[in-house]
């Protein structure tokens, strides 16, 4: 079509006559198009890369594979054939690799940590940080000293590692970390927040984080740190937190109920003991006051009731068919075994039916600071987290990791985390996702005829 037009407009001249357009009166010109490069998806690329104030790297390899993931996640030897379709001239697969050392050396990950925070200190709102981990694998047989089978949320059995990643309430990251794969999650919240901490001098901010991350030790740093904190509880919790309610008001819930209570730090007497079975009105949480107790918020929902009786009833089905004989024992929920006979575990059975519908949250911002509804929506805002997750192991192909050396494995991910930046820009800036971007961009194509 462009190489028409050029031969169009070559023959609507000043002063021609009327063209006749039937066919094979007039010999066409001939028009070759020498060169083409798609200059609009890599100048919107590049300025959200400039915006961003990535610039301050100073790479323009590391920029060239951070944008070619983008466009088209694949290997790094490949980046060069992207950015060839593309037409974009580009620095040698080996200037490529090199650029992959500087960023240890020179601290990229540092460098574009800084530039995230400061974009979004004046583009949002960071009184919040959301944070979550997940685990990314390995085309490896064998394990080392940072690659280690562990729990995979894939349930996989590759050698993975784990990665804790922060961001904003609107899922733009600030922080990211990288850990051995068989380390517990529970342990890397810790490292990130104080790492992003001393990063940016902050104290005046609130962690969100999901049950994964609740244990007494990461709550009472976090508290210690001058933070604070909201966090998902276990709803094996919610018998001890809501002891008074139970006996007071049974086991009906009105949908979207919210009880605010507290609940204890370590499952001492002392500690339960504070949730008073003999006292109808439910405590409120006062710090000076309740010392060995956090906050707790409990919200009952009739779709999440819906949800979670459908799941009991599949595994009350498992665990009788395992009673019955009818399915090879591998420990189901609700089956107990006594001198080598299985039954149905009734109690913990009625127990978990009890309970239905219940999401707990506890946090250590006080009830005249936040209310309890203020709570709930902040937790709710972790599916940002799983976005961005998503997005960087789908649209951006964080995995699987082919690198098997440490350096080369974190400059891999401060690859990834730069185009996940750069992405999470973009679609905050159109309303779209960074997919149709790309493929929306990508056709327009700037050419040279001769």
């Amino acid at each position: 079509m462009a190489a028409l037009l050029a031969t169009a407009r070559q023959r609507m001249r000043p002063g021609q006559g009327e063209l006749d357009l039937s066919g094979g009166a007039v010999r066409a010109g001939v028009s070759v198009i020498t060169s083409k490069r798609a200059a609009v998806l890599w100048e919107v690329l590049s300025g959200a890369y400039t915006r961003l104030g990535f610039d301050v790297l100073g790479d323009e390899a590391f920029k060239q594979l951070v944008l070619a993931r983008i466009v088209e996640p694949v290997s790094k030897a490949d980046s060069v054939r992207v950015l060839d379709e593309l037409g974009v001239p580009h620095a040698s697969l080996r200037s490529m690799f090199r650029s992959l050392a500087r960023a240890k050396e020179r601290d990229y990950r540092g460098l574009v940590a800084g530039a995230c925070f400061a974009h979004a200190a004046s583009h949002g709102d960071l009184s919040l940080v959301l944070y979550d981990v997940t685990t990314l694998y390995f085309e490896a047989e064998h394990e080392d000293d940072l690659r280690k089978v562990g729990y995979s949320k894939e349930r996989r059995v590759d050698p993975q590692v784990v990665v804790g990643l922060l961001v904003d309430r609107d899922g733009f990251p600030l922080e990211i970390g990288c850990f051995e794969g068989n380390t517990a999650e529970t342990t890397t919240i810790g490292p990130i927040i104080k790492a992003f901490q001393a990063r940016h001098s902050l104290s005046d901010i609130v962690v969100v984080a999901d049950a994964g991350m609740l244990s007494a030790s990461n709550l009472r740093e976090l508290d210690e740190a001058g933070l604070r904190f909201i966090v998902g509880s276990r709803v094996a919790k919610a018998p001890t937190d809501l002891a008074s309610h139970f006996r007071w008001h049974g086991d009906a819930f009105t949908d979207g109920q919210v009880i605010d209570t507290i609940t204890p730090r370590v499952a001492t007497s002392k500690a339960t003991g504070v949730n008073d079975v003999n006292v109808r009105v439910e405590p409120v949480w006062d710090p000076s006051e309740h010392s060995s107790s956090w906050r707790a918020v409990w919200a009952y929902s009739a779709k999440r009731a819906a949800r979670d009786r459908k799941t009991l009833t599949l595994q009350e089905n498992r665990a009788k068919a395992v009673v019955a004989g009818e399915k090879a024992a591998r420990a189901p929920r609700f089956v107990k075994s006594s001198n080598g006979a299985v039954s149905l575990d009734q109690a913990m059975l009625a127990r978990a039916h009890r309970l239905v519908g219940l999401k707990g949250y506890v946090t250590n911002i006080e009830a005249t600071l936040m209310p309890a509804g203020e709570v709930i929506a902040s937790y709710h805002s972790l599916w940002q987290v799983e976005a961005s997750f998503r997005m960087s192991k789908t649209d951006l192909r964080a995995r699987p990791i082919f690198h098997h050396e440490r350096d080369a494995i974190q400059a891999h991910l401060t690859v990834v985390v730069t185009a996940l930046a750069v992405a999470r820009h973009l679609q905050a800036a159109t309303g779209l996702s960074i997919k149709k971007i790309v493929q929306t961009l990508r056709p327009l194509q700037q050419i040279t005829v001769n």
